[in-house]
């Protein structure tokens, strides 16, 4: 029987990847560092999980040959900037740049109304996510979903499945109660990893990924009504 539905965050719940974008460029013309990402080098940049993997990433190819004058002084660097892009970040969702793509809220009501428990299960950091949530849903989010894993609970990032394993955990679910939505293919990755039927909602950064071995592959989620998101589930 289907109990519970987890979310991803970025791209799956909302449209942030742009605001993420214009986030880490601001941050680096603040620090003077000379970088600009374009929408072509962050869409390649996503296949590595986490902005402060990315831009640690960014950092070794322009400077392959950077060296550490006192140990963790590369971390604590990226740590700063990361804090900056949150900032950023979090400014363009209070100024109503960011929203929930289609039909999210509608699915989580239902689930909600019909007993089904909700989890979030992401890579981003608990900053962006409270953001996000709540500016779409009220400061009480969080009493909407009975488990969270982020990037300060899972810090091993997708595709590898532990940020599933533990919302599973701490859910006291099994996997094949479950399902999954996400909209990349790390995260289509980690959620079959950890057992999951997951639902691939791909958007403007993803949708050339390969969804070969997704559950279902729908445009938004006006497309998936919990009646329907049951039958799928019973009879497969």
């Amino acid at each position: 029987m289907l109990k519970a539905l987890i979310f991803d965050v970025d791209g799956t719940l909302a449209d942030t990847e742009h605001a993420h974008l214009q986030a880490f460029n601001q941050t680096f013309a603040q620090e003077g560092l000379g970088w600009h990402w374009s929408e072509a080098e962050y869409t390649e940049l996503l296949n590595i999980s986490g902005g402060k993997e990315r831009m640690l990433h960014h950092w070794r190819q322009v400077e392959p040959d950077m060296k550490e004058l006192q140990a963790g002084a590369i971390a604590e660097t990226v740590e700063r900037w990361h804090q900056i892009k949150t900032a950023y970040y979090e400014a363009a969702v209070r100024e109503g740049h960011v929203h929930l793509r289609l039909g999210v809220l509608a699915l989580m009501q239902e689930a909600r109304e019909q007993g089904l428990q909700l989890a979030i299960a992401t890579t981003t950091s608990p900053a962006n996510i409270a953001a996000l949530l709540s500016a779409a849903i009220g400061p009480d989010w969080r009493t909407h979903f009975l488990a969270v894993g982020d990037a300060s609970s899972s810090p091993i990032k997708k595709p590898d499945p532990q940020v599933y394993r533990q919302v599973l955990r701490d859910m006291g679910m099994d996997a094949r109660e479950c399902v999954a939505f996400e909209d990349s293919s790390n995260g289509l990755r980690a959620a079959n990893a950890a057992g999951l039927k997951t639902v691939i909602t791909p958007n403007a950064f993803t949708d050339h990924h390969d969804f070969g071995a997704a559950w279902r592959v729908v445009t938004d989620m006006r497309q998936v009504r919990l009646i329907e998101l049951r039958r799928w589930f019973e009879t497969t």
